[in-house]
């Protein structure tokens, strides 16, 4: 699973919605529907690319579908965050190098 299908899925407010309820304990879409003023196909709709983005899972409960988020699901997106914070921050700690070292030349300038 990639980070942009994760980004994707979650970028629609009412998908991000859906996941945060389902972080709390596993529903059924009926249950869903009622927390949310859209239809049940609307909410089976968002269900489906958040499980194809690998955020939410599915298991049948006699007639009808237990859905819950997956622990697993988010870890794409958080190891392509922790990259790019590494890139931030080692950029910071280059920029700061440089201009240590362009102010102990500019010192050293000063006191010839």
């Amino acid at each position: 699973m990639t980070y942009e299908r994760i980004l994707t899925a979650l970028a629609d407010p009412t998908r991000r919605a859906i996941f945060e309820d389902l972080r709390g304990a596993p529903l059924q879409v009926t249950r869903l529907a009622n927390r949310h003023p859209i239809s049940r196909p609307a909410v089976s709709q968002h269900l489906k690319v958040l499980e194809l983005a690998g955020l939410v899972m599915a298991q049948a409960e006699g007639t009808a579908r237990l859905y819950r988020a997956d622990p697993k699901g988010l870890a794409p997106l958080r190891a392509y965050l922790d990259t790019v914070w590494g890139d931030v921050l080692d950029a910071f700690a280059d920029e700061v190098t440089q201009q240590m070292e362009d102010q102990n030349t500019r010192n050293r300038d000063q006191n010839r």
